[in-house]
């Protein structure tokens, strides 16, 4: 093979690690990756199918990448992903412009139904295989910066939360080899790599089914030589444990942040999501948190406007946001999957009360950031150097306490020089909601 492959890959970071193992895959059998897809022989889309907006924006992205089969060199266009494997079907009937539709199972045969693609006059489609985990540390082209890497532990999930199709699209939850997640982060470490992101749909259930545990695994980990921050995504509440806490407490490597979506807080709505926890649990949780790790960021997200959420309901969720006072925090609007139990409920919430409790969440959100952030003038804070804003003159980067892609930047003057990659510390000088400005002082 020997195709100019340009990829585009929508939605997580565990679609994302997909993405980079479809494009390593065929880079070792002759292809060439490009970033112009004008310039491309086969474009590949890589879908998100987890909501109704990403949905459209997988749509979107293939509509426009078929304009290149008419404009530019394309020749086949693919989709891959969760959009893929959940509507298949309705893909190739609706889009005829796309050749070759791959689950989320299958993702390693991707230079198999690219040739398929070429050679069969009806566009093949290798879907179904949802709980299937391709075998093997498999090689990856890394769609980050060289400096940070995610490595997957897990794929699926088996929560079965009423408002999602995760288990849908990806399966029952099964944790990887821990011997193939180690021979990974090793080989990320020899190449550069300074942060692991390490994520799955529920990372705090790692080894459930193998006999291990998140704990365990932490612990091999920060002995990889090269690898300075561990940032974790994706914690369960009712699955942190004060193992876990504790093993992150020990370890300087692991960022005391703690990504950790709630959803909701009133134990009602928290039944109705078929989430395993309350309100009571969760506050005990985030206490033990704020007293064994030391500058602890805790990230969140929240959906408003579940089916049954009433005002004294959402008054419960905004009291809990303002007594907890999150560091980082997301806020979603209910959206109706259909397949899912939620999708079904009677007591739906009109559009513009949910949009409504997303603006009152986010406003409060604004006011405790920027007082949090307006206590950390003063300190000094390690910061992952990620670039140069030409526009303010100022280099920038993230904390322990930020994520990327997701979370502020850290803003800082230097009188040295520093380059993408380097860790130092900086002396924090002002502060906004999402983003804080300092100094060099190394």
């Amino acid at each position: 093979m020997d195709y100019r492959i340009g990829l585009v890959s929508l939605g997580c970071p565990k679609n994302q690690t997909d993405a980079e193992t479809m494009l390593a895959l065929l880079l070792e059998k002759g292809c060439t990756a490009v970033s112009d897809p004008a310039q491309a022989d086969v474009i590949i889309v890589n879908t998100c199918g987890f909501i109704d907006s990403a949905k459209q924006e997988s749509i979107d992205t293939i509509l426009e990448m078929a304009g290149y089969k008419e404009e530019g060199r394309c020749k086949k266009l693919i989709v891959t992903g969760c959009l893929g494997e959940r509507y298949s079907k309705d893909i190739l009937s609706e889009l005829p412009e796309v050749d070759a539709v791959l689950g989320t199972g299958d993702y390693d045969g991707i230079a198999d139904i690219i040739s398929r693609s070429f050679e069969e006059e009806t566009a093949p489609v290798v879907c179904g295989h949802i709980d299937r985990t391709p075998e093997g540390c498999l090689p990856r082209i890394l769609l980050t910066p060289p400096y940070t890497a995610y490595l997957k532990i897990a794929d699926g999930c088996s929560n079965n939360c009423t408002y999602c199709a995760i288990p849908k699209i990806r399966g029952k939850f099964r944790s990887r080899p821990e011997s193939e997640i180690l021979e990974e982060a090793r080989a990320l470490a020899a190449d550069g790599v300074k942060e692991l992101i390490v994520i799955a749909q529920d990372t705090t259930r790692y080894g459930q089914d193998t006999g291990t545990n998140l704990s365990e695994l932490l612990e091999k980990l920060v002995l990889i030589d090269g690898i300075e921050w561990i940032r974790v995504h994706y914690y369960y509440s009712e699955a942190i444990t004060k193992e876990l806490i504790d093993t992150m407490a020990r370890h300087d490597k692991i960022c005391n942040y703690i990504d950790m979506p709630v959803q909701h807080s009133d134990n009602y709505i928290l039944r109705r999501m078929a989430r395993r926890t309350t309100m009571e649990e969760m506050e005990e949780k985030i206490a033990y948190m704020r007293e064994k790790l030391k500058d602890c960021y805790i990230r969140t997200s929240i959906i408003v406007g579940f089916p049954g959420e009433t005002d004294e309901h959402f008054a419960n969720l905004y009291d809990f946001v303002k007594r907890m006072r999150f560091d980082r925090m997301g806020v979603f609007a209910y959206s109706q999957e259909e397949g899912t139990p939620a999708a079904e409920f009677h007591d739906q919430i009109d559009e513009e009360t949910k949009q409504e409790r997303l603006d009152a969440l986010m406003t409060l959100q604004q006011g405790i950031s920027l007082e949090l952030n307006k206590a950390r003038i003063g300190t000094v804070l390690e910061v992952l150097v990620e670039g140069y804003d030409e526009e303010n003159y100022l280099f920038y980067g993230r904390g322990r306490g930020d994520s990327i892609d997701v979370d502020g930047k850290i803003y800082f003057g230097t009188e040295d020089e520093v380059e993408p990659g380097d860790i130092i510390r900086v002396r924090i000088l002002d502060a906004t909601e999402y983003d804080l400005t300092g100094m060099n002082i190394d």
